[in-house]
């Protein structure tokens, strides 16, 4: 907490906001000594003309107490919400450039939670800082010493109230506290049901699950609700405690007031002015002990935000006078020299001793069972995952002594599953490139086959819903794939990205990427399930078991490799391979 108040804090503001919170809480402190003597001096004498004079200086001095109350809470509550800006830039900021491993240990519910929920936490704190928890003690403080000032013999009132109720306010804060810092964890849990909910809905659907489902949301909402009802319940005790506490305190203050008033001992404006300090005493130890009750929540989520915030990437780059920039006139090439890669807490590798090199203008297919290891080779490419050994070079430069903006800038990649974002077809294929013109896109969508079908929807203006829900799962790759074709790249990755292609649009497409001069330039790389999609590769890895088992032309695996022929044969049947 005082880590991100430290950063994100201006503190010149900060410094206002006490500025001010001492001037009101000095208005506050001098209100009761004028209502004394007002009582004494005034109306206990009937002296007009000085009761009109204290009516005056108690408008003044309370006038002051409003503006310097207003200018605390403009600065307090103007910096909480920069706090709470700041916060969000950095948390999303450094989402965007985490590795797959990060997003794997957090959890997008998680993330979503943290970027929302626990920094609202961390602005609802910090307004109470700036207010309440510098103003509680101040008050408490000076209260204390005026009414101690004012009559010392009442004072014996706060030794018997003030234990009572730090008593009370240990006790909530034992029982509340634990609840509290759960309750953030139990949001998580919450967000991750419902937003799988939502993204998996239409199969929730088709295996009438639905029951199921708000079962399961049900049982997450009642725990959370459960729990936050307990911790706000026991919260909740605190007023009518204080308002016990402070009763009781007036009635001991009165009562023994009232002797010493009798005896002539003690004047009435010094009873009154001592209820009123009294008051601002018990009170400010009440707020003192809400802000107590709900700083460890905020802690707790300060630390989730900072788990973020300064969580180190697993991909990272070389300090900046080791990084070297990409030769952008040598021609495209990519090579893997006896590459390994495990994933974190897996027994097996999930890639052994992977070698092979393409040169620009060639396609490179990977081809194997599901789970061989196809889209962990291709990941490794663009450093999604760092490897474990050996090198990869991309135009003869290791892609881990290049920087991740550089390496990503000559690398166009359309991933397994193809993501869509809200807006239009323009402003999704210029994700790709910001500067292409419309010309660019149209030869875009007509090599991915997509013209026809944007054209008949309203051409690159046409809508496209959140995550391309209003187009089926063809068009969605088709427009993917353009996006990936108007970038100017080195090396091209279509990671399964032809899975949802009939064979036609999938043969077109393909004829079409080799025709184009761009294409021509760099190096394709096609990860396929389809022994069509990759019999024309110049050359095709089989991959098994993590490993390649066979690399080489249609023609040589179908020849000499066993796992390539049963792929072949097992797709002959059903009419998918031409000419095998």
């Amino acid at each position: 907490m005082i880590k991100i108040a430290r950063k994100n804090l201006n503190w010149w503001a900060a410094t206002a906001a006490l500025l001010f919170l001492i001037i009101q809480v000095s208005a506050d402190l001098y209100l009761p000594t004028i209502t004394s003597n007002l009582i004494d001096k005034g109306i206990a004498q009937n002296d007009q003309v000085y009761i009109w004079r204290q009516g005056v200086n108690m408008l003044v001095v309370s006038f002051i107490g409003l503006l310097a109350a207003a200018g605390n809470v403009y600065f307090a509550s103007t910096q909480s919400m920069k706090v709470g800006q700041k916060l969000r830039t950095q948390m999303f900021t450094k989402v965007v450039n985490f590795s797959s491993r990060e997003f794997t240990d957090f959890g997008d519910a998680s993330l979503i939670t943290r970027s929302t929920n626990d920094i609202v936490q961390i602005q609802n704190v910090m307004v109470t800082i700036l207010r309440m928890m510098l103003q509680s003690p101040i008050m408490l403080i000076a209260a204390g010493v005026l009414a101690y000032n004012r009559e010392p013999r009442l004072t014996v009132v706060f030794l018997i109230a003030l234990p009572i109720l730090a008593v009370a306010v240990v006790a909530i804060m034992y029982f509340a506290v634990p609840l509290f810092k759960s309750i953030q964890k139990k949001t998580d849990r919450i967000n991750l049901v419902f937003r799988e909910g939502l993204t998996g809905v239409r199969v929730i659907r088709a295996f009438n699950q639905d029951t199921f489902e708000q079962n399961r949301f049900d049982s997450a909402n009642r725990d959370y609700t459960q729990t936050a009802t307990k911790a706000f319940v026991i919260t909740s005790f605190m007023f009518p405690i204080m308002t016990l506490i402070l009763s009781g305190s007036n009635i001991g203050i009165i009562f023994l007031g009232g002797h010493l008033i009798a005896n002539m001992q003690m004047q009435v404006g010094n009873l009154v002015a001592f209820m009123t300090y009294a008051t601002q005493i018990l009170m400010s130890f009440m707020m003192l002990s809400m802000v107590f009750v709900f700083v460890p929540r905020a802690s707790a989520s300060a630390a989730r935000i900072n788990e973020v915030v300064e969580r180190d990437n697993s991909v990272a780059d070389l300090p900046a006078d080791q990084i070297k920039q990409f030769d952008q006139s040598k021609p495209a090439s990519l090579e893997f020299d006896d590459v390994e890669f495990k994933y974190r807490g897996a027994e097996q590798k999930a890639l052994q001793n992977i070698s092979f090199k393409a040169q620009a203008g060639q396609t490179v297919a990977i081809i194997g069972g599901t789970g061989s290891g196809k889209s962990t080779l291709v990941n490794l490419i663009p450093r999604l995952f760092n490897f474990d050994a050996g090198r990869i070079l991309v135009n003869d430069q290791p892609i881990q002594q290049v920087s991740q903006h550089s390496l990503h800038a000559n690398i166009s990649i359309t991933q397994q599953k193809a993501v869509l974002f809200k807006g239009t077809i323009r402003t999704n294929l210029q994700y790709g490139n910001r500067d292409a013109t419309d010309e660019q896109m149209w030869q875009a969508l007509a090599i991915a086959q997509a013209k026809d079908f944007v054209t008949e929807n309203g051409g690159l203006e046409a809508i496209v819903e959140q995550d391309g829900g209003n187009f089926s799962g063809g068009q969605r790759q088709r427009l993917a794939i353009a996006r990936t074709i108007i970038k100017e790249a080195s090396i091209y990755i279509f990671d399964d990205s032809f899975s949802a292609l009939d064979f036609k649009t999938d043969a077109q497409l393909r004829m079409a990427l080799h025709q184009d001069e761009r294409i021509k330039r760099a190096v394709t790389v096609i990860v396929a399930q389809r022994v069509s999609t990759v019999a024309d590769a110049d050359l095709i890895l089989v991959m098994d078991d993590g490993r390649v088992v066979g690399q080489g032309n249609h023609q040589e695996l179908k020849a000499n490799n066993e796992t390539y022929r049963q792929i072949v044969d097992s797709q002959i049947r059903e009419g998918d391979v031409k000419n095998a």
